[in-house]
């Protein structure tokens, strides 16, 4: 893309008061603005954004090839063998209990953890290295002290992973081309 070529993107009009982009793992750019925004106005937004595009653009993994079945059932299985053993783990160590744990393939979740103390992993976990995959069940196990994203929570995280922010900046870097490898449906 060069600075004088437009930009492609794919808009979608919502009764919003604000505009947003979005790389997706397939490398698009999706556009979110308000019904009445102006064509141009947009053009002008997207515009203004282009430093910020073009880095994350060059900064995206060469994508890799959807799972095939048997290898996605392959990283489901060794998910089920290996997250649960260090949820048990880092539940000792947290002090806590948790329900049952269930291995999925999210779209856009690495983890979560319900009121009932039930845990879900993405099995793309598998894909991540181990220390990241340690991060995100602490992190989900956290939960069960602290249910939201406060400070007081990101301190419990950090105190028993002092480095997790190299985790979560981990994720956010190469996260989207771990979950471009999904198969089709």
């Amino acid at each position: 893309m060069t600075a004088m070529e437009p930009i492609a993107y794919q808009l979608t009009r919502s009764d919003r008061k604000t505009v947003s982009i979005q790389i997706t793992p397939q490398g698009e750019l999706l556009v979110r603005c308000p019904r009445r925004m102006r064509a141009s106005d947009v053009d002008t937004f997207v515009q203004s954004k282009r430093s910020w595009i073009e880095k994350h653009l060059a900064s995206r993994e060469p994508s890799q090839p959807p799972l095939t079945k048997p290898e996605h059932q392959a990283l489901a299985r060794q998910a089920a063998a290996v997250l649960p053993e260090k949820a048990a783990r880092y539940a000792a160590r947290l002090g806590v209990s948790f329900g049952r744990i269930t291995i999925r393939t999210q779209r856009k979740r690495w983890g979560s953890c319900s009121a009932q103390g039930n845990l879900s992993f993405n099995c793309l976990l598998m894909l991540a290295p181990e220390a990241v995959q340690d991060y995100v069940v602490l992190h989900e196990l956290c939960h069960r002290k602290q249910m939201n994203h406060s400070p007081r929570f990101w301190a419990l995280v950090e105190h028993f992973m002092p480095d997790y922010k190299t985790h979560v900046a981990w994720l956010k870097t190469h996260g989207a081309a771990l979950l471009s490898r999904i198969p089709e449906r």
